[in-house]
């Protein structure tokens, strides 16, 4: 073994965790489709939301630890299932009435209510991977309507309806009693409305591989399980295709964790292996509810890149899989940073640090250098008291701070002043709230900017964190925090901040000097 590989086997980074249970999978003989596969889902009945992205990433993340660890070739499926009928009509797109005419037909034959696509189903498809290339994601992509229209689940379906029973005995044991009256793994797509019905049937064929129904008009109809024309209900369907792919992992959110066993055992029934599995918890707005394609609530994957680079995405969905995340604005400027933290510390760390800092996850192994010397954070504040309508108006500030940077040599910190920007002005500026100081605070601020007025010790950030330091022990503060956090109040209008000797540093002395003069002369 490799030292990379030995560290990785005792890595305590989740994504290691996963991938040494794929390597035990295969420890005693490897698979016979020679490669391990990995599959993520996806329901496109609205438009992707992020927790979606985070399910591939995540995925990702756990692949590349699986191929630092093993020999085994891997892939990647994105499985879309958009054969599914429209239970109903979301509320975040266009064209409402006309999505209402369509609904239960399999998304990829509902009109594209923004009229870009063939379907609705196709639109919300060409969403997902326009995302998931933006990351550039490695995976292939799968159609739900063209696996089974094509044939390619066809031996599935057809062993399904040989072993019709065991199936619904797995199913009629996790539903109510009215539910079991009427329910069948099968649901047939009407030949001339083409809607998912689900209707009871009246005969499985074992040998002919047929499913008989009445429609809601009461015709029969005797339809070959074959070809599209059925789906399997949505459970059946989850184990039914492990089978068919020969899947090893899977995750997917908590909601479905207590369909795990039933999963399992319909892929076994149908000759498959149960993968092994990963529950993530799921993602909260920002009133702590669960976030919902057809609600529409919670960040999009565009939402969130408009405000911060990609990889500041990365580092929020790698964070604690397993613990329910607010996934709001405000969440933003922290990953942004955190991030820029974690590439700062990885060159000096030992192998085994590096294997469990989040930027060798987000980064297959080979983090870039961070060239963000000025934290996000300060880039919001200083976008505040500047006034800047756009990134060059930091830029002045930022040259006088770090004179070997520029937008050229510092690519990354030249994205985030232009998204500081906009992030200051949509979000920031809107909450502001400036305070008067009481007269211990404003003693403290007036001795603060004297001492500045005969600063003679350049812009050396800790030395001038270590005076305002000095000036808020001095004025009787016990508990420092207080002392700063009247200060973000009263200049900046929030109730906190970045280290305010950077802050000092970065904007000028003389010209904080004349914003706290400004604040007091306001209170």
């Amino acid at each position: 073994m490799s030292e990379l590989r030995d560290a990785a086997m005792s890595a305590k980074a989740w994504p290691f965790e996963e991938a040494r249970r794929l390597v035990k999978r295969y420890e005693k003989s490897p698979p016979k489709k020679g490669y391990v596969l990995f599959e993520t889902g996806y329901g496109p009945s609205g438009l992707p939301h992020i927790g979606t992205f985070g399910e591939v990433l995540r995925t990702t993340m756990i692949r590349r630890a699986f191929e630092a660890i093993s020999d085994i070739p891997t892939r990647l499926i994105c499985f879309s299932d958009d054969l599914d009928g429209m239970r109903k009509v979301p509320g975040n797109v266009p064209h409402q009435d006309m999505l209402r005419e369509h609904l239960q037909r399999p998304l990829t034959s509902v009109p594209d209510p923004f009229g870009e696509f063939e379907s609705f189903g196709h639109h919300n498809n060409a969403m997902l991977r326009r995302f998931l290339d933006t990351f550039g994601f490695e995976y292939e992509f799968y159609s739900a309507t063209e696996f089974y229209r094509t044939g390619a689940f066809d031996d599935t379906l057809r062993l399904a309806a040989e072993r019709y029973d065991d199936l619904m005995a797995v199913m009629l044991k996790s539903l109510r009693e009215e539910r079991q009256q009427t329910y069948s793994v099968f649901l047939p797509i009407h030949p001339e409305t083409g809607r998912v019905l689900y209707v009871p049937l009246k005969h499985v064929d074992a040998v002919n591989h047929t499913i008989t129904f009445d429609d809601e008009d009461g015709r029969e109809w005797t339809l070959p399980v074959t070809g599209g024309n059925v789906k399997l209900q949505w459970k059946p369907d989850f184990g039914a295709r492990w089978a068919a792919l020969d899947v090893d992992f899977e995750m997917y959110g908590k909601d479905h964790s207590t369909n795990t066993p039933i999963y399992d055992r319909i892929c076994e029934i149908l000759g498959g292996r149960k993968p092994e599995h990963f529950t993530y918890e799921l993602f909260l707005d920002e009133n702590g509810e669960k976030i919902s394609k057809s609600k529409g609530n919670g960040l999009t994957i565009d939402e969130w890149l408009a405000y911060a680079a990609t990889e500041s995405l990365s580092y929020f969905m790698y964070q604690k899989p397993k613990t329910a995340k607010r996934l709001w604005w405000d969440v933003i400027p922290k990953a942004v940073d955190e991030y820029h933290q974690q590439l700062r510390a990885f060159p000096d760390q030992e192998l085994k640090a590096q294997l469990e800092n989040p930027v060798w996850h987000i980064h297959g192994g080979t983090p870039p250098e961070s060239r963000m010397v000025v934290p996000f954070a300060m880039l919001l504040n200083l976008a505040s008291v500047a006034g800047a309508e756009d990134k060059a108006g930091l830029w002045g500030f930022i040259r006088r701070y770090a004179p070997e940077a520029s937008p050229e040599t510092h690519p990354d910190l030249d994205a985030a002043a232009g998204f500081a920007v906009r992030y200051f002005r949509d979000f920031v500026a809107p909450t502001r709230e400036f305070r008067a100081p009481d007269a211990q605070e404003r003693a403290a601020m007036e001795d603060l900017v004297a001492r500045l007025r005969g600063w003679q010790g350049g812009l050396d950030a800790e030395e001038l964190q270590s005076l305002v330091f000095a000036v808020g022990r001095e004025h009787g503060f016990e508990n420092l925090r207080d002392w700063f956090k009247a200060l973000y109040e009263v200049i900046l209008g929030a109730s906190q901040g970045p280290r305010f000797g950077g802050f000092i540093a970065l904007y000028g002395v003389d010209e904080t000097v004349r914003l706290i003069e400004d604040a007091l002369a306001r209170g």
